[in-house]
């Protein structure tokens, strides 16, 4: 529009960015220096050198405008990877599930999809524009945008939930109707459909713009707090008694997996048998929605790994703390026929009173698997893994040792830019000693880091009882 608020822009400076182009949550399409697709989505823009109100304020005025019709023909013809359209188009005559698929007209400003209800249909934009709003906290937000050849409404039907957000017709809207009855066929009769659905579904419940709250039997998820590759973490809290919960979504297209799903299955097992205040608790794993809830205890705080990047080095006292901490955790598991497998800094979380918890456990076996399967975060495989070895209580030793290292240095103790001479450093040098980089850190701690990193298993702590004394002796 001209108005120079873009970032770097003449007027920038002094009246600052435009919200909409540093608002990144739409996907990241709306954020940098062309930013400001969706700026009507968002609040306190400045447009015609006038401040604009927030989206309930201003929509009426932004239906007018020259850009958000350029924007929306746009949309239209864009990422038609990730249009529903293309299956219509390419199925057409072939599938008997779209091939009678009937035609609605919603006018302009019309509310066809209703947070909260129930809904048997989802909708195909053939051609027009609509907006997703989430009502919550007594405020209206713009979540996403949807135009032609895009789906609306599918994760109702796929999850049978109520719909979780209001759908608004931007422009007047012609769409295809798929009802819940056809919705149910596709699976058996059209398993690449499926598939695309269900990877649209997972990525629609990824959005970085506030979600509608979504009841998982007794509990209640309310915001995103996390994601992964294979999850995405919710705040929560269960309903009866309104303690917080941590509500890990299983992403639909991964549930789909039988084995990760049992990998699932096994990680809500094994930490449901512990109990010690070292280590994250499991509630409950809950199978809804066409994918699986682990609900687990609340942490407030930071992970070990965001801690170290923040404050650069811990301080050796507060790291021994730590450490006896981890030991603790990781023996209560071992005494009870559970290795971690994974114990690294991102898997350590330091909570708001210095408290330690191990946190997941996706990848932790009994001690009386066999399992020679390299996973983990490499930085910390000891070398015996690398040679092809089970892990054991001695890789978990030293795995917790290169996190010390990391922990009170500030830098992992091997270069890591060419992978096979990190791995033959690994394999015949032993660790530098810590005390190089830190010079006035206690004894115990030098000792405790260089016997838990000895290459030789043999030459490690036989226990965590071992190692904890060390680290407690003055």
């Amino acid at each position: 529009m001209g108005c120079g608020l873009e970032p770097g822009g003449k007027d920038s400076a002094e009246k600052g960015v435009c919200p909409a182009a540093s608002d990144g949550s739409f996907s990241g399409i709306n954020s940098g220096k062309n930013g400001g697709r969706f700026c009507w989505a968002v609040s306190e823009t400045i447009c015609n050198n006038r401040l604009q109100g927030c989206f309930s304020d201003k929509r009426e005025e932004c239906r007018t405008c020259d850009f958000f019709h350029m924007v929306t023909a746009e949309q239209g013809t864009k990422n038609l990877r990730t249009k529903f359209l293309r299956f219509v188009q390419s199925c057409e005559g072939k599938n008997p599930i779209l091939k009678d698929l009937k035609l609605k007209i919603f006018a302009a400003s019309e509310r066809f999809v209703v947070q909260g209800q129930e809904t048997r249909e989802a909708y195909i934009i053939r051609s027009g524009s609509c907006i997703v709003l989430v009502e919550k906290n007594n405020g209206l937000y713009p979540v996403d945008h949807r135009s032609e050849g895009d789906i609306v409404n599918m994760s109702a039907l796929f999850t049978g939930e109520p719909s979780m957000a209001s759908v608004e017709a931007e422009t007047e809207i012609e769409a295809w109707v798929i009802e819940k009855s056809e919705f149910e066929n596709i699976p058996e009769n059209d398993p690449d459909l499926w598939e695309f659905l269900t990877e649209i579904v997972a990525d629609r419940f990824d959005s970085r713009r506030p979600t509608s709250y979504r009841t998982i039997g007794r509990y209640l998820a309310t915001d995103i707090i996390g994601r992964g590759g294979y999850s995405i973490v919710y705040r929560g809290k269960d309903i009866p008694t309104q303690r917080p919960v941590a509500i890990k979504m299983m992403r639909h297209n991964m549930f789909r997996d039988s084995e990760f799903l049992k990998q699932l299955e096994q990680e809500a097992d094994i930490v449901s048998r512990l109990d010690h205040p070292n280590i994250i608790k499991i509630f409950a794993m809950i199978k809804r929605y066409r994918t699986g809830f682990i609900i687990m205890e609340y942490l407030e705080g930071q992970s070990m790994m965001d801690k170290i990047q923040r404050d650069k080095r811990i301080a050796p006292n507060l790291a021994i703390n730590y450490l006896i901490q981890c030991c603790l955790a990781i023996d209560h598991a071992y005494t009870r026929d559970i290795i971690h497998r994974d114990i690294n800094p991102g898997n350590l979380m330091v909570l708001n009173d210095e408290t330690i918890k191990l946190v997941d456990f996706g990848l932790a076996c009994s001690v009386f698997e066999d399992d020679q399967a390299l996973d983990g975060a490499y930085a910390y495989l000891a070398p015996e893994l690398i040679r092809g070895e089970t892990p054991d209580l001695m890789s978990e030793i030293y795995a917790l040792g290169i996190t010390a290292y990391e922990m009170v240095t500030g830098e992992r103790p091997y270069p890591e830019d060419d992978p096979a001479l990190f791995n033959h450093i690994r394999c015949c040098q032993e660790i530098p000693d810590p005390a190089i980089t830190v010079p006035q850190m206690p004894r115990r701690l030098v000792k405790f880091i260089k016997k838990a990193c000895r290459i030789d298993p043999g030459e490690r702590y036989s226990s965590m009882k071992q190692a904890i004394k060390e680290l407690t002796c003055e």
